[in-house]
């Protein structure tokens, strides 16, 4: 899906952890006996994920995602060009870094032409937490594709894995949501868990908001909203433009 979505003060301990192991710079003893204890990865800091902390199924509350599941969007920019975004979660798998991630298929069209086709990876560990492991990403003009920037794969060129969505989120939670230096730097703060919100498709309430941005272009700020049992329902450009993309479709798998 396009990249998207007041203050909170960032959690010093945090229980919510991830499956990732140890960094390069835990002691070669160290133990994680709780990978939950540990902290959510932060800016571009290395970890090793364990493909054995990984499970089967993206049942994450915020963001289920079951084979067959479908979101459509309505995205409009600034001078109200429409665009069409369809999520799409597989039936297929790809290993990255010895885990078996979630193929996530997010197509966007404009006029009826295709814009962009992307295929998104992945995976829940043991905590809750739904990690981003990377993508395939290519871009269209005229049927003819333009460009793959942005495209990533955890393990790859020192690219480093993220969080989509916590597995336990709570307001000032910070983390990362993807590393790849100088293509992909997107970060994300939980504002709040308790807030609603209504989409074309409907009215929701036990809303998840966070606030995403990118150190490559400081000056972009999104808010994103995820509804129970949904996902993702809106994301709206509040600095650096102004897009806006509403749920109007879904179906669960």
């Amino acid at each position: 899906m396009v990249s998207s979505k007041v203050g909170a003060t960032t959690l010093v301990a945090l229980a919510a952890g991830f499956a990732a192991v140890m960094g390069p710079m835990a002691p070669s003893s160290a133990r994680v006996t709780d990978p939950c204890a540990t902290p959510l990865p932060q800016g571009s800091e290395p970890v090793t994920l364990d493909p054995a902390n990984f499970v089967d199924t993206i049942d994450n509350a915020y963001w289920p995602m079951a084979p067959g599941s479908r979101w459509v969007y309505q995205e409009t920019d600034a001078k109200g060009h429409i665009q069409k975004v369809l999520v799409r979660v597989t039936d297929r798998t790809k290993s990255v870094v010895g885990v078996d991630a979630t193929v996530v298929r997010d197509t966007v069209t404009g006029k009826g032409s295709l814009v962009e086709d992307t295929r998104d990876w992945y995976a829940q560990d043991v905590c809750g937490n739904v990690w981003y492991l990377g993508e395939n990403t290519k871009e269209y003009e005229d049927g003819q594709v333009v460009s793959t920037e942005g495209s990533w794969e955890t393990g790859v060129d020192g690219a480093q894995a993220g969080i989509a969505v916590p597995g336990a989120p709570t307001a000032g939670l910070t983390y990362r949501q993807e590393y790849f230096a100088g293509h992909a730097e997107d970060g994300a703060t939980v504002l709040s868990v308790d807030e609603q919100v209504r989409v074309p498709v409907g009215h929701f309430t036990d809303v998840l908001i966070t606030k995403d941005y990118t150190t490559l272009h400081p000056r972009i700020l999104e808010y994103k909203f995820y509804a129970k049992g949904v996902g993702p329902v809106e994301e709206i450009g509040l600095s650096g433009g102004s897009d806006r993309a509403e749920l109007v479709r879904y179906q669960t798998g």
